[in-house]
This record gives C-alpha cells, sequence and structure tokens, in this order.
C-alpha cells in the first residue's frame, strides 16, 4: 500500500511539472486549466492520504488513526466548519486562508506548518478538502473577505491598552477569558464546541494565539470570530475598527502576566 502511493505520487509528479510549467503554482484556476479538475483533485486525494489522513482520517471526519491523542482534536472536514479565516461568521473560507493555516500550521496544536510543501500539492489538497462537505457545492456558503489592514499607531500604547480594557469588560469578555484573561471565567466549565466537545477558552497570559503569533491575526479573529467555537465575530458589535485594535492593544498586554 506504501509503495503503491509512493509510486502515484512519482507518476503524477511526473505528469504535473509539464503540464503546470506556465501555470501560476498558487492559482487553482490555472492548475485546473492545466491540469483539469478533476486530475487536480486526484492530486490533493495522493496528497492528502499520505500528509493528512492520519489524523484528520481517510472520510475527512477528524478521528484518524493519531486522532486520540490530539488536543485539540483534527478539524472534522465534513463539516466545513473553519475557524481561522477572513470571511465573515458562518461563511466559508478562502483559498488563501486554507493555503495559509496550511503553510503555518496552527499554533499551540498538533497541526504543523507545511511550508515546505509544493504549492501545487497544497492548492491540490486544497481542492480535494472540499469533496468531504457538499457546502462547498453551494454558492450560497460563500462571502467576500473582510478587510484586514495593517495595525494603526495608537496599538500597544497606554490609552489604547486603557481602552481595550474598559471593551473586554463592555464586550463580557471575562465570563470566557476570566478578568485576567487566564481562560478561567465563571463560563468556561460549559463551553463547548459545535461537536458537543468541552473548549476552554485561550488564556491570554500564556502568549500566542492558535490562529497566530501578529497583531493583525489577533485583530482578524475579533473580526469572523472562531467558527465551530463559542468565540463571536464583533464586526457588528465594535463596528468602529479602532475599538477592535483597541481589544488587540489590551490582550497583547497580558502575555507574560500569568507568570
Amino acid at each position: 500500500m506504501a509503495i503503491d502511493r509512493v509510486m502515484w505520487v512519482g507518476v503524477l509528479a511526473a505528469l504535473m511539472s509539464s503540464a503546470v510549467a506556465t501555470a501560476t503554482e498558487s492559482d487553482p484556476s490555472k492548475l485546473a486549466a492545466a491540469l483539469g479538475q478533476e486530475a487536480l483533485v486526484q492530486r490533493g486525494k495522493v496528497v492528502y492520504e499520505l500528509y493528512c489522513a492520519g489524523c484528520h482520517g481517510i472520510d475527512g471526519a477528524g478521528k484518524g488513526p493519531a486522532a486520540r491523542w490530539l488536543n485539540p482534536p483534527p478539524r472534522n472536514f465534513q463539516r466545513a466548519a473553519f475557524r481561522f479565516r477572513t470571511t465573515p461568521s458562518g461563511a466559508l473560507p478562502t483559498n488563501e486562508d486554507l493555503h495559509r493555516t496550511i503553510s503555518r500550521g496552527v499554533f499551540r496544536s498538533s497541526m504543523p506548518a507545511w511550508f515546505l510543501m509544493p504549492e501545487t500539492e497544497k492548492v491540490a489538497v486544497i481542492e480535494y478538502l472540499k469533496t468531504f462537505s457538499d457546502r462547498w457545492k453551494d454558492p450560497y456558503e460563500y462571502d467576500e473577505p473582510i478587510h484586514i489592514p495593517g495595525p494603526p499607531e495608537f496599538v500597544g500604547t497606554p490609552e489604547s491598552i486603557a481602552r481595550g480594557k474598559e471593551l473586554y469588560g463592555l464586550m463580557k469578555c471575562a465570563n470566557c477569558h476570566g478578568e485576567s484573561g487566564r481562560g478561567d471565567g465563571p463560563s468556561s466549565a460549559d463551553l463547548k464546541d459545535d461537536e458537543g466537545r468541552r473548549i476552554v477558552p485561550f488564556d491570554f497570559t500564556s502568549g500566542v494565539l492558535k490562529g497566530g503569533p501578529g497583531l493583525k491575526d489577533i485583530y482578524r479573529t475579533f473580526s469572523t470570530g472562531l467558527d465551530g467555537t463559542p468565540m463571536p465575530s464583533y464586526v457588528d458589535s465594535l463596528p468602529n475598527d479602532d475599538d477592535r485594535w483597541h481589544l488587540v492593544s489590551f490582550i497583547v498586554s497580558l502575555r507574560g502576566s500569568g507568570e
């Protein structure tokens, strides 16, 4: 079985090398045009079974052989609910969102960074992931990405941190994350994900968030929410961009305070 898969990788790689020579590697539409969508998905299936199925399962349900030892558990691709997106709450992620997660992994989890994986393989496996759920076939499941700007100059200033602390209280973040941001709020013991599993609010004093290390990553989370979890989007409740950035300032100020 393993030998057959290796042979498939070699054969398909040889076929692709000439077919995509004039295509942009990271552009799914150009790859699909060069290879044909069916061949692209087949290539993605090979990549998925080699590198992803051990955790996510052959059927994409997040229950591969290694899943029992992993916390947080692997993503269930059959549900097609993705946490780390630039799209509004409830919408499917963009190809770029999935590419980012594959390339840099998920911090503080067992999902590694596949930055050395060839671009053609990343694009192919993204297309294959879409075969696990019919949501990808429904045009109403898509939405335009939310603009994620660079951080303003005021981020991190004492005034911004103070405003962020005020917003932290107004938005009742402490109910889950606790007054000091340690993930020990009064609601923390009762929170569950979309599959009914207990989920622990993030401890902001512990450092980098799962969604990424940058200020824009935190801002993105406040803007889009984390689908499949109780973490909502604040794009409507905090429509002023500056307020979301002030909240970023406060969250970053908590790093290391729990030591």
